[in-house]
């Protein structure tokens, strides 16, 4: 067990921020989740155990990023860990997608992302071995019929990975002194999921004549003949997060059950 960790999660009161938060707790972090909605916040602070937060914010909004990021250090009293898990999905041919609904795709997955980042660095590295894990997407890293805004989206969140992980390496340096204060390098890295089962998914399933036969359907392009679930997408993320990941940063890890293979 890893002892006196501290984790902020962005979407964490459901799919895999929640998914995620659960096996964090599990391994000794205290966690801060952070979501929209109080309703989910008080059902998920009711599968952990002691230890976790629920604080409201909006990841779209620079004053709720810097908000969170501070209540989250009031807290706990630092912070070694950052998961941006809070995303939206939307699809369409290119000749439909309106200005408010490719806005409000970049202001969640991208401007949230990076606000959060923005926000939480100079807490991460007051702390050493600290890491920022983004949830990216399949999209990210390859093209998905009807779905040119979201690939948009997902692949600056994947790219945005990289170069904030080179930004933070310190060359190797393991700590460097700065305005009379020690600041670490911070791991970055991003994991790439593919259809999952979560609420999101439910949703789109929800508006098929038949979930059943949807769920077939998406699942039928896949190599391993299914989708994924929040806990194997969130079993990559704790890893990324870890001392067994010291020497990863920078990375994509697909979870996607070979569709980009």
């Amino acid at each position: 067990m890893r002892m006196g960790k501290i984790a902020l999660i962005t979407g964490g009161t459901s799919g895999i921020g929640l998914a995620a938060a659960q096996l964090l707790r599990a391994d000794g972090y205290e966690v801060a989740l952070m979501g929209r909605s109080a309703e989910r916040g008080r059902e998920a602070l009711r599968t952990l155990a002691k230890g976790a937060v629920y604080l409201q914010g909006d990841v779209s909004k620079l004053s709720d990023c810097r908000r969170i990021v501070q209540e989250t250090v009031k807290a706990f009293g630092g912070l070694d860990l950052l998961v941006n898990a809070a995303g939206i999905y939307a699809e369409g041919a290119i000749d439909s997608v309106s200005e408010q609904e490719l806005s409000l795709l970049l202001d969640v997955n991208v401007k949230g992302t990076y606000f959060m980042c923005q926000q939480a660095v100079p807490e991460l590295r007051m702390r050493q071995g600290s890491a920022i894990v983004n949830v990216s997407s399949d999209a990210g890293v390859h093209g998905n019929y009807f779905c040119t805004a979201y690939c948009a989206a997902k692949g600056a969140v994947t790219m945005f990975t990289r170069a904030l992980a080179l930004e933070l390496s310190d060359k190797g340096t393991g700590g460097r002194t700065s305005g009379g204060q020690t600041v670490y390098p911070v791991r970055v890295n991003c994991v790439c999921p593919g259809d999952i089962l979560t609420p999101m998914t439910e949703r789109q399933l929800a508006g098929a004549p038949s979930r059943e036969a949807a769920l077939e359907e998406m699942a039928a392009v896949y190599p391993m003949g299914r989708i994924g679930t929040a806990q194997e997408a969130a079993e990559v993320i704790v890893f990324l997060a870890s001392g067994k990941a010291s020497f990863v940063t920078g990375a994509v890890w697909g979870v996607d059950g070979g569709i980009t293979a």
